[in-house]
């Protein structure tokens, strides 16, 4: 009788081992869903800051020119070092087809206002240089550009697509978003008012 019952209270113990670890492992994915959830949502809390806008201080951003090109004498610039002038900011890519309607516009202006106190700066985006150099040379582009090394630059200007263009005033705000190619008639209205109101 005794063995019976010894017999019988090993079963149980056995039972209740299997049921134990699974428990566990259900406690550890449990742990691992929730910490991934909460996680994926921070995430998304941080890419949902707003995109900056007309009125608000523009993003800071260093970059290294092309080679052949530069700013003020310098091959590498910021915002920072742009302080006090008007900065065309035109994020491109040379498989942009849309980019084409608006190189020769962002060209002639720059010629245009370079001596006035306006930097033209072209960003490639999620270009290869080989490529990106190729299409300044079709176009005969002179005004400075730089590659957007990681999409930083992109990132924090949070670009929706290519070609997207940010006219920031002489206090480094923004005073206006282009989404899509930009007109000369569009540049001449938004730098003329900017010059005229002298920062």
């Amino acid at each position: 009788m005794s063995d019976l019952t010894t017999d019988s209270a090993d079963s149980v113990e056995k039972s209740d081992a299997p049921k134990s670890s699974r428990s566990l492992t259900s406690i550890i994915v449990w742990v691992l869903v929730i910490g991934l959830l909460a996680v994926l949502g921070w995430g998304l809390v941080q890419s949902s800051a707003p995109r900056p806008e007309a009125g608000e201080q523009a993003p800071a951003f260093e970059v290294e020119f092309f080679e052949g090109y530069e700013w003020n004498g310098k091959t590498a610039a910021s915002l920072d070092d742009m302080n006090g002038q008007i900065v065309v900011m035109n994020f491109w890519a040379s498989w942009c087809v849309e980019c084409r309607v608006e190189t020769d516009e962002l060209e002639a202006a720059w010629l245009k206002y370079a001596d006035q106190g306006v930097v033209f700066v072209g960003v490639a985006y999620s270009d290869v240089e080989p490529n990106s150099i190729a299409y300044m040379e079709e176009f005969a582009v002179t005004f400075p550009h730089a590659p957007d090394l990681g999409t930083r630059i992109s990132n924090d200007y949070e670009i929706t697509g290519v070609p997207e263009t940010f006219i920031i005033d002489q206090n480094g705000e923004i005073a206006y978003v282009q989404i899509g190619p930009i007109s000369s008639s569009t540049l001449d209205s938004v730098i003329g008012q900017l010059l005229a109101q002298g920062g």
